[in-house]
């Protein structure tokens, strides 16, 4: 199991290129299942989590032909095993996005229920009503999910609550019921716009992506499409924490802070110096941070997902700082292993106080989630001496060649094999 080997107290400086989104490019390559003809997709990111899509998509019958270094071909005309097994669903919960589009234009599907990081309860019973609410039929046995439906049906749905691959799986089968499907509360997440776009392009009548009601009107069927996927805005985060946390100067390339306003604001607030461009970020660090409060909520608000990177960074700033994560219930497990490195956190229910410290020191730290393992990136790049984070395959699910793009801004890390 291969690890990362952090030589910390260097300022991170110079330019990286982000990639695209892992959590757009999931859902738009499950779109590619809506329709016989093919589709183009550029901008891929090369992570573990697509490439067990694809491999996923491939013994389903669909056609997966490589372009160029980050672009494909899907084709969906040899569609003919509308089956999820275990052994692919379980390492990613992004697998569940294979159910609506399968539905939609199979008339069924079988999904084993799905894993991914454990970081709380993500249940997929919203799915199963949303599809039910559009006249599926559905049966969960012997952990599968078991969805038939002759050709389902425009439909209001009201999510009780806001869930983006929730509203991803029922936007797409909604692309092909018959009428008018409404969903209500639905999530408001950048990664749904850039679906809503690509299925748009794809020939489907979708209205209101961005807000919570989305509303769709289905089409008898669906063609091929050319689509480049958006930069990772998480990633984006990740790499302005760094530079934050080091003390460092650092601009990013094809990105954008145009879904980033919440975190951009709170790295201000730390005392960072940011300039923004069309499609470039500029970061300069102060000599040492402010602390600073947050809570997570879903779109537009503060991203769960960039909780655990702003913790790491409020263990090295100047003050106190509470965090509040109202998303996961189980979303703080990093928070022993930035202990290890000398952090002062103390953990009440759904609160985390994190009391910034002078300096943290190297150590052996381990990886419990995707996000969790970014945290320990950055406050190993902070710290001083050689910290070794273990159990980096979560690490490699969401950051594209992470070392190599921090061996590009100064930083010392190798990967032990």
């Amino acid at each position: 199991m291969d690890k990362l080997a952090i030589q910390g107290g260097i300022a991170l400086s110079g330019e990286v290129t982000i990639s695209g989104a892992k959590n757009a490019a999931l859902p738009i390559l499950c779109s590619a299942l809506l329709t016989a003809q093919s589709s183009h997709f550029t901008n891929l990111p090369h992570l573990n989590d697509i490439s067990t899509l694809l491999h996923l998509l491939a013994q389903m019958g669909v056609g997966v032909t490589l372009d160029g270094s980050d672009g494909l071909v899907l084709e969906g005309g040899s569609l003919n095993n509308p089956l999820a097994p275990y052994d692919l669903v379980k390492t990613m919960r992004a697998s569940i996005l294979v159910l609506g589009p399968l539905v939609a234009r199979c008339g069924e599907a079988r999904v084993s229920l799905p894993g991914g990081c454990a970081i709380g309860a993500r249940p997929v019973d919203q799915h199963i009503k949303g599809l039910q609410a559009m006249g599926a039929e559905i049966t969960v046995e012997q952990g599968y999910i078991h969805a038939k439906a002759s050709r389902l049906k425009g439909a209001r749905i009201c999510t009780d609550m806001v869930t983006v691959t929730g509203t991803e799986n029922l936007m797409m089968a909604a692309c092909l019921a018959d009428g008018e499907t409404i969903i209500e509360n639905a999530a408001r997440e950048p990664e749904v716009v850039d679906l809503a776009n690509c299925l748009i392009s794809m020939g489907a009548r979708i209205s209101g992506a961005g807000t919570d009601v989305i509303r769709i009107q289905g089409v008898e069927k669906l063609h091929g499409a050319q689509h480049r996927i958006m930069p990772d805005r998480i990633e984006t985060g990740t790499y302005l924490c760094a530079a934050a946390a080091t003390g460092g100067q650092v601009r990013l390339l094809k990105t954008s802070a145009a879904y980033l306003d919440s975190v951009v604001d709170k790295l201000m607030d730390a005392g960072c110096d940011i300039q923004l461009e069309r499609d470039a970020i500029n970061l300069k660090a102060p000599q040492r941070l402010k602390s600073v409060s947050l809570r997570t909520a879903p779109y537009p608000a503060f991203p769960t997902d960039m909780q655990a990177q702003f913790m790491a960074i409020n263990a090295v700033a100047d003050g106190v700082a509470t965090i509040r994560e109202t998303i996961f219930e189980n979303r703080f497990m990093h928070a022993s292993e930035l202990q290890r490195l000398g952090a002062d956190i103390q953990i009440e229910g759904n609160n985390a106080v994190v009391r910034g410290v002078a300096r943290l020191e190297g150590a052996t730290v381990m990886a419990t989630d995707l996000r969790a393992s970014a945290s320990l990136v950055i406050a190993a790049l902070a710290a001083q001496g050689e910290t070794v984070i273990d159990r980096i395959y979560h690490l490699d699910r969401g950051y594209e060649r992470i070392e190599e793009k921090l061996a590009r801004l100064g930083a010392q890390v190798r990967r032990i094999h």
